[in-house]
């Protein structure tokens, strides 16, 4: 995976990046610029400046990490944009790992493994993702989403 990375091949996941962070006994927060949260009595307000993202690698993709850093890996959440041909390509997740992606502007297709559906605004797919995967824009307009992957442990 960290070759691929390199070669600007793959997009690596919040899950690549803590586990690396673990492997390296480092804090995720190393590698990503996280601002102070606003805190309250019971909300904390994550502005979108420090919201973790990845992005900029060629692929027409940014991803950011709504979820707290700590869940990685068991439920994570994010808002993705995919700009016209953008695609995100992930390598199986651990077994029973699903993702559940749901358009809120534009169109997007969804491979899963040898399956492959079309998603229009307010549309979910929901897929394994124990297996390659893809999200892709192969249409002329921007696309946004919500994205949602559950552990094996939760799915």
């Amino acid at each position: 995976m960290l070759s691929q990375v390199e070669r600007g091949e793959a997009n690596p996941t919040f899950a690549t990046l803590w586990s690396l962070t673990q492997a390296l006994d480092i804090s995720i927060e190393d590698l990503v610029h996280v601002e102070d949260v606003q805190k309250a009595s019971r909300v904390d307000v994550l502005p979108r400046s420090a919201t973790p993202r990845l992005g900029d690698d060629g692929t027409g993709v940014t991803l950011w990490l709504l979820a707290p850093p700590e869940h990685v890996g068991v439920v994570e959440w994010y808002e993705l944009e995919l700009e016209p041909d953008g695609h995100l390509s992930s390598r199986a997740h651990a077994s029973g790992t699903t993702e559940h992606l749901t358009v809120l502007s534009g169109a997007v297709t969804v491979q899963s493994g040898e399956s492959t559906v079309d998603v229009t605004t307010g549309g979910t797919a929901r897929y394994i993702a124990d297996t390659d995967h893809v999200i892709a824009n192969p249409y002329n307009e921007p696309a946004r989403a919500l994205l949602v992957v559950l552990g094996s442990e939760i799915s």
